[in-house]
């Protein structure tokens, strides 16, 4: 995902009509941007170390659910790839997509530009021990991973044409309730699912859409000449825009299960390019691997990380990780929801590769590939920083890593963001599209003018910047994540449940197996 912490951006309109109207809509909106950032990205210090207090709300949930569901991400992760194979699945299981294109759904909503330019800062900032740290916060966010996305199946409600809706808006008034049966518990649940609706339709339409399209027309901008290029100028950018809202527009319009098929041939498609650029890069700078494999170990314990030795290190590497796969957040299981499944748990073994997929591998195949090529550009970005400087454009630091091998190499970089912006678009269009339904209602017309005004503000991403909102839309996103685990606390023993009667039906099915075998 693309999600950081608030930045200062700069206007995408060049002058007149829109730069006008850009700056009008900032301005309006840096007030309630700053005060809701301010707090959700405030920073604490416990024993003398500084951090944002939400990577530490995201980090100890994932430690404590580790420890709850006895380390169920490592134990579980064969079974995980089984049902993704389609072990344990029927034909006539309720739901819309299978657990393969339901993992490609919710991949392709974390996997984005954090992955790429995230990173990139992480390890300038952090040095090359950040990518320990995230490794470590990958895998423990695989557990998240699993509790969420099994509320989400649980608690989802099947329409009468099919048709799935799922997430926390779901699973915490449906799940509190059951729980806790009385008032206090369904007033709690209700109001803590309205909230969540209201943030993920936000985030859905400012930062999953417009950030992406902006984005993606930047990167694209940049690579064929500039404002100098044939895409300079305002008018390329509606031109683009435009485009780029009839081509998710051409998806969404399906619904989950065009947007699973699409995603299930995306993902693979995009990581496929993105991971074998990285190995490239790190193949042809093979006997650097030891040393670089070296500085990422020593880097994670030792006191020479920029960001302030090894605790620096390790609070930029998690920061990086809690904001790049999104667990915690309960917004992926919207897409999870959707599986074809009679028991929850088995969509949980499968959301669990997501973090790994995200944080573990793509994350750490970015830092491989800049700490071992090891370019001018990164030493001097890490020096800058050193003394108190701005810090880099993580696409460029990136970018710079993949020119080492051949110059045009920033062009598959081109290409691997562009796959991974509209894949990130098309999944929060889906996300957005239930809390809106969760909000307004389920019916016909309000599904289509849903769809519209995504694809209309597509068109408004790729054409204004709108900084303030963005940065807002980053904090109302993570405020997700204090509501949302709270709940998760609450309802981890229902979880473990399901786990338990999950096992004794495997237990039973082995059993009958084994029964049969005997009479034959």
């Amino acid at each position: 995902m693309t999600t950081s912490p608030p930045v200062s951006s700069v206007l995408a309109a060049e002058g007149g009509t829109l730069s006008t109207v850009e700056q009008a809509i900032n301005n309006a909106f840096t007030p309630i941007s700053e005060a809701v950032s301010g707090f959700i990205f405030a920073e604490i210090t416990v024993f003398g170390v500084t951090f944002p207090w939400i990577v530490g709300w995201l980090v100890l949930a994932a430690t404590v659910f580790t420890a709850y569901f006895g380390v169920i991400q490592l134990r579980g992760f064969g079974m995980a790839l089984r049902i993704v194979r389609g072990k344990h699945s029927k034909p006539d299981d309720p739901g819309e997509i299978s657990h393969f294109q339901a993992l490609s759904s919710a991949v392709s909503g974390t996997v984005g530009l954090g992955n790429i330019a995230g990173v990139g800062v992480a390890v300038t900032i952090g040095g090359a021990g950040a990518t320990f740290w995230m490794i470590l916060c990958g895998l423990l966010g695989m557990c998240t991973k699993f509790v969420e996305c099994t509320l989400g199946v649980k608690y989802r409600d099947v329409h009468e044409d099919g048709s799935v809706s799922g997430g926390p808006m779901h699973y915490l008034r449906k799940g509190l309730a059951e729980r806790f049966p009385n008032a206090a518990g369904r007033g709690v649940g209700r109001v803590l699912a309205v909230g969540a609706a209201i943030m993920i339709l936000f985030f859905g339409i400012a930062g999953g859409n417009m950030f992406q399209a902006n984005q993606t027309f930047a990167q694209l901008r940049s690579v064929t000449g500039g404002a100098d290029g044939f895409l300079g100028g305002d008018g390329a950018a509606l031109v683009f825009g435009i485009i780029l809202a009839v081509v998710v527009g051409a998806v969404i319009i399906g619904g989950i299960k065009s947007i699973g098929r699409v995603t299930g041939k995306l993902v693979p498609s995009m990581a496929i390019v993105y991971v074998t650029a990285c190995l490239i890069v790190i193949l042809l700078n093979i006997t650097t691997i030891p040393t670089a494999i070296g500085e990422i170990i020593s880097g994670a314990f030792s006191a020479d990380s920029v960001a302030g030795g090894a605790i620096g290190a390790m609070i930029v590497g998690f920061q990086r990780a809690a904001f790049s796969n999104e667990a915690g957040l309960g917004s992926a299981s919207i897409a999870h929801s959707a599986v074809k499944t009679r028991r929850p748990v088995t969509e949980g073994y499968v959301a669990l590769l997501e973090p790994f997929i995200d944080t573990v591998v793509i994350c750490t195949m970015t830092a491989l590939t800049i700490v071992v090529a090891q370019t001018q550009f990164w030493k001097d970005a890490q020096a800058t920083v050193a003394a108190g400087g701005p810090r880099p454009d993580g696409v460029t630091v990136t970018s710079e890593s993949f020119g080492t091998v051949l110059p045009w190499f920033p062009y598959v970089l081109t290409v691997a963001v562009v796959l991974f912006a509209v894949s990130t678009i098309i999944t929060w269009s889906y996300y957005g599209e239930k809390a809106w339904v969760y909000l307004f209602g389920k019916s016909k017309g309000s599904e289509t003018a849903y769809r519209v005004l995504f694809c209309a503000f597509t068109v408004v991403g790729s054409v204004l910047t709108l900084g303030s909102v963005l940065d807002f839309a980053d904090a109302v996103l993570f405020a997700l994540a204090l509501f949302n685990i709270i709940g998760l606390y609450l309802l981890a023993p229902v979880v473990k449940r399901e786990l338990k009667a999950f096992r004794a039906s495997l237990a039973e099915e082995r059993a009958q197996a084994e029964a049969d075998l005997e009479l034959k």
